[in-house]
């Protein structure tokens, strides 16, 4: 059975679904106490994020048949850094994916409180929602279910950006003061890039499964710059407006800093509609990761990267095999970090993932230098623009991720070495 594929419109969804997720939602608290660096940050952030955007916009249009960043990889760097940066990739998707889960539930347990009063039920309700949202991709639902979950979950920021707007204008810049007192400093900004990033992982989704788009070359350039704007936007405005407006010893313990804003304004009703929107948000980005997680193992499979188990797919056309083991591991990722507690745990995980994926944006990035070097992609100023840019931010986000995170990521990507061996050992 041939898989339908995804348009314009569902190829943005995915794009904006998977980079609104759970970080939009948590993030406040993690930045409240870097005061105006995260503003700062946001905006390197954004700027460095469009560059990439650009990357693989303009990569993906010249060579729609490369199946995505790691046929890119392959063609510009060779396909050991190629495995690496992909494998890289895995490991973010795994460590998104638990921390994706954790996240909802606890938005989760704002709408019904009984899931925290009895001992297990949270994590079972992890899992579960793990097992139901791996059955969706299975079947082929996972664009229905992207483009329904990416239209719920912008409302809220929306409620947010106004609510800020009008308190700002009410209250002026009294309504900033709590964060005052916090010094700007470029390496306090650095630090929290390493954080303010982590919200703008997905740029690449629309590339990653190339080949479930239709007409690549068109729409997955198209999907990723304008997924990533409105994203961008999204993400800054509502994110700062939290983190700077909310009392720093308030918003740094919340668990839901989202529903916490709104809910002080607006009365309990409107924080538990901005929870549930928090719940749709978290589990629709983790369907649309839950793919991903699936679409680059075959994808890798496919090039002799992988041994060819990870591509084999079902009669919907999904590769099983590499969705139902992304699923699993994103499972003990959870069940493991369920033990942990506070916005500590969620920091780590996502700079683990900040600083995983951006082998790949690295190695990418040098893949169009290179083929404007040769003569492959046409060099112009805007994409020299977009390649320098790139190169700046990604250093720069290394530098913020710290060392004890570059350390793990690095481990854990040695972990997909010896799968490369088998690989190359059933094609020799």
């Amino acid at each position: 059975m041939q898989r339908k594929r995804f348009g314009f419109w569902t190829a943005t969804a995915l794009v904006v679904g998977n980079i609104v997720g759970a970080g939009i939602f948590m993030q406040p608290a993690s930045l409240a106490p870097y005061g105006w660096n995260a503003v700062t940050a946001w905006v390197i952030s954004l700027l460095g994020a469009l560059s990439l955007a650009g990357i693989f916009a303009r990569l993906a249009a010249s060579y729609p048949e490369a199946g995505g960043a790691h046929g890119f990889m392959e063609m510009g760097v060779g396909s050991g850094l190629a495995f690496v940066g992909s494998w890289g990739y895995v490991v973010s998707i795994w460590s998104t994916n638990a921390a994706l889960t954790i996240s909802g539930i606890s938005y989760l347990t704002r709408l019904i409180p009984a899931l925290r009063a009895t001992p297990g039920a949270e994590t079972a309700t992890a899992v579960a929602v793990i097992v139901l949202l791996t059955w969706a991709n299975l079947r082929a639902l996972a664009g229905p279910v992207q483009m329904i979950s990416s239209i719920i979950k912008l409302l809220p920021f929306t409620a947010v950006i106004v609510l800020a707007a009008w308190t700002l204008f009410r209250e002026g810049a009294a309504s900033l003061a709590p964060i005052d007192s916090v010094p700007i400093t470029a390496a306090t900004t650095l630090s929290a890039i390493g954080i303010t990033f982590y919200a703008m992982l997905g740029l690449e989704s629309a590339a990653m499964p190339a080949d479930a788009v239709e007409e690549p070359e068109k729409n997955v350039p198209r999907a990723t710059i304008v997924g990533t704007t409105l994203s961008g936007v999204i993400t800054i405005f509502s994110t700062c407006a939290v983190a700077l407006m909310m009392p720093l010893a308030v918003v740094s313990q919340s668990k839901a800093p989202m529903a916490d804003f709104v809910g002080s304004y607006w009365g309990d009703w409107a924080g538990v509609f901005v929870a549930f929107c928090g719940v749709v948000s978290c589990f629709g980005c983790l369907n649309g990761w839950i793919l991903i997680g699936g679409e680059l193992p075959a994808a890798m499979s496919k090039r002799g990267s992988l041994p060819a188990w990870f591509g084999e797919r079902n009669a919907q056309g999904v590769p099983a095999r590499a969705v139902v083991l992304s699923a699993t591991v994103s499972s003990v990722l959870t069940l493991a970090a369920s033990s942990r507690v506070g916005i500590g745990a969620f920091n780590f995980v996502a700079l683990i993932s900040t600083a995983t994926t951006l082998v790949l944006y690295l190695f990418c990035t040098l893949t169009a230098v290179r083929f404007m070097r040769d003569g492959r992609l046409r060099r112009t100023p805007g994409l020299v623009l977009c390649a320098v840019g790139a190169l700046l931010f990604v250093a720069g986000a290394f530098y913020g991720s710290g060392s004890e995170t570059l350390l793990w990521g690095a481990g854990l990507m040695l972990l997909g070495w010896p799968l490369r061996q088998l690989a190359l050992r059933a094609v020799a």
